[in-house]
C-alpha cells in the first residue's frame, strides 16, 4: 500500500476455512437462507490480502453476498499488487480493503479502467513506529524519533549488525521505513519480520520479557487490545509530504479504508455488487472478527458468522 502497508506476507496463518469457496446455496448458518427476492448467479472473486483484518472483512462480506444472496464466493490469497493484477486479468471482482495505492490507481482505474473505486468501508488505517510498553515507561524520551540515536545500541541485534534494528513485517507491505530510517539520519536498519505473526510474535515477547523492540505496526489491529504499544512520535505528516518514497521524512497520515472492484462487477448490477458497496463497518468490528480468528483460533468463516449473527442490523443495512 502506497503510504501504508500494511500492513502485510507474514500474517496469522489463515485459518483452514479461509480457503474454501462457498457454494452457492450458502454453507453458512445466518438464519436467512431466504435471498428475499435477490440473487446472484455468479461466482465472485474475492482477493485475501495477507493480514488478519482484511481476512475478517473478506469473510464477513463473502458470507453475507453468499447466504442473503446465493453467491458462490471464491476467496484467492493474494499479496496486494498481485490483487490488482487481477482486475485486468479477469480473475479477482474485489479486494476489500485497500490502504492507498495511488501508483496502482492511476494504472488500473485512470489508465486501464478495469478497475472502480467503491468508496470507503469504515475501517480508518493507521501506521506508525512503535515500542512496547515496559521501554515507554523506561525511557520516556524514546517515543520522540529525535532520541532514537542515543538508544540505538538496545536494539542491536545478529541481523542489524552495528545498528539498531527497527522491526518491519511482511516484506510485500509497501512502507517508508527505510526511507525515514535514511532521511532522518537515524543509526538503524530495516530487518523484516516477514509476516503479520512475526511482527506480533515480536512484541508480544517484547514485552513479556522487556526485551528493547521497535517498529512498524498499525491500526486496525486485534492485538493492541492485548498489548496497547506506545506510538513514537515522527516529524508531522502534512499533505504531500510523502510524494516522492525517496525523499520522505514525514510520519503517516491517517487513512480511510477503500473498497475497489473490478468495473464489470461494479457496473453488471449484480446484488453481490450493490451490497459491497454499501459495506461499512468499524475498526472495533474488524478488530473483533480477527481476534476470533487470530487468537481464538476460530475458521475465518466461523468468525465471520458469530459477527453476522450478533449484528442484524448492520447486516440488514448493506442487503437493501
Amino acid at each position: 500500500m502506497k503510504n501504508l502497508t500494511r500492513r502485510a506476507s507474514l500474517t496469522v496463518a489463515l485459518a483452514a476455512g479461509s480457503l474454501l469457496a462457498l457454494s452457492a446455496c450458502g454453507g453458512g448458518d445466518i438464519e436467512s437462507s431466504d435471498t428475499g427476492g435477490k440473487k446472484c448467479d455468479t461466482t465472485v472473486n474475492m482477493a485475501v490480502n495477507p493480514w488478519v483484518g482484511y481476512e475478517a472483512s473478506a469473510h464477513v462480506v463473502g458470507n453475507v453476498i453468499s447466504d442473503k444472496l446465493g453467491c458462490t464466493v471464491e476467496y484467492k490469497d493474494l499479496k496486494e499488487e498481485v490483487s490488482w493484477q487481477g482486475f485486468a486479468k479477469g480473475t479477482v471482482d474485489v479486494v476489500i480493503e485497500d490502504w492507498g495505492h495511488p501508483e496502482l490507481e492511476k494504472k488500473y482505474i485512470t489508465e486501464d479502467k478495469v478497475a472502480v473505486d467503491a468508496g470507503t468501508q469504515g475501517n480508518v488505517g493507521q501506521i506508525g513506529w512503535y515500542v512496547p510498553p515496559w521501554m515507554a515507561k523506561k525511557y520516556p524520551d524514546i517515543t520522540n524519533w529525535k532520541n532514537l540515536n542515543k538508544y540505538a545500541d538496545l536494539f542491536k541485534t545478529s541481523e542489524s549488525g552495528s545498528k539498531g534494528q527497527f522491526l518491519d513485517g511482511d516484506p510485500s507491505y509497501v512502507t517508508n521505513d527505510e526511507a525515514l530510517v535514511k532521511n532522518l539520519d537515524l543509526d538503524f536498519k530495516v530487518v523484516y519480520a516477514g509476516s503479520e505473526a512475526a511482527l506480533i510474535t515480536g512484541f508480544r515477547q517484547a514485552e513479556k520479557n522487556k526485551k528493547p523492540l521497535i517498529g512498524y505496526f498499525y491500526a486496525p489491529q486485534w492485538f493492541l487490545s492485548e498489548v496497547d504499544l506506545v506510538r513514537v512520535a515522527l516529524p508531522k505528516y502534512t499533505e504531500g509530504c510523502d510524494a516522492d518514497p525517496a525523499k520522505v521524512e514525514c510520519d503517516y497520515p491517517s487513512t480511510p479504508l477503500k473498497k475497489i472492484v473490478a468495473k464489470k462487477f461494479y457496473d453488471s448490477g449484480s446484488d453481490a455488487a450493490e451490497v459491497i458497496k454499501a459495506f461499512k463497518w468499524t475498526n472495533d468490528d474488524q478488530n473483533l472478527v480477527a481476534k476470533y480468528i487470530a487468537e481464538d483460533k476460530m475458521s475465518a468463516d466461523e468468525a465471520a458468522q458469530k459477527w453476522i449473527k450478533a449484528n442484524p442490523d448492520k447486516v440488514d443495512a448493506w442487503v437493501k
